[in-house]
């Protein structure tokens, strides 16, 4: 993959500047990456409402603040970063004000905290620390966004459908009887079927190296950090 200006490596070279480029790009990650951040306030022992409301709070102090001067070159990831800087704000505002401000040019990034609530409840409540969810949380958002992005694709050509019935084939290659189903339903031959779940494959793994290149600094820790979200999903991390 050639590896172009992404997200994080546009804003860590910006880092102390006021580019509007790197901060649209940081509004934007902010705005994929949001789950994590609340997962991790949730299993801190926050109510629902609460931690929505910190996560708001969060990330408009985030801006308002500018919180990326405290950037270091160490934390070349932006998972990284976004962990450590939000366990230094609830260390330093638990007990300030949690609604967020509207008005007052604000950031304000789009919450959908039901579906985060649905996702943090299917995880083992005892077993895993604020910290460990927190990690599990980004890897799922960062899938989560390679599916959207291969689904915008495959609608774009018309194969909406056809995606949603092959994507389960994406992380498991299925048994023999699952692919002659399928190629029956869809009118396909088991070969062409099989064909088109090896090209899906193939994009999802570039789509999936694309998104990883926008969370770091540099090419060389994008395969690290695939390790690490694959071990992380499989609860190691």
């Amino acid at each position: 993959m050639r590896f172009e200006t992404t997200n994080w490596s546009l804003i860590v070279r910006a880092t102390g500047g006021s580019s509007s480029e790197a901060r649209t790009a940081l509004a934007g990650l902010c705005e994929t990456y949001w789950p994590p951040v609340y997962a991790f306030i949730r299993r801190r022992g926050l109510s629902p409402a609460d931690a929505e409301d910190l996560t708001q709070s969060y990330f408009a102090r985030f801006f308002e603040k500018d919180y990326l001067r405290d950037f270091r070159p160490e934390a070349g990831r932006f998972r990284t970063f976004l962990r450590a800087s939000i366990s230094h704000f609830l260390a330093n505002e638990w007990d300030r004000e949690r609604a967020l401000k509207r008005g007052g040019g604000q950031i304000r990034v789009s919450l959908d905290a039901a579906t985060a609530e649905e996702r943090l409840h299917l995880e083992p409540v005892d077993r895993l620390t604020p910290e460990a969810i927190f990690e599990r949380t980004w890897a799922a958002a960062l899938l989560a966004r390679c599916l959207d992005r291969l689904r915008e694709e495959q609608s774009a050509s018309g194969g909406r459908e056809r995606f949603d019935r092959l994507k389960a084939f994406l992380t498991s290659d299925g048994s023999s009887a699952d692919y002659a189903a399928l190629a029956r339903e869809l009118g396909l031959s088991d070969s062409t079927l099989r064909v088109a779940v090896h090209r899906l494959r193939r994009r999802f793994a570039a789509v999936l190296r694309e998104e990883v290149a926008r969370t770091v600094a540099d090419s060389a820790d994008v395969d690290g950090e695939i390790r690490f979200m694959l071990e992380a999903l499989r609860g190691g991390g």
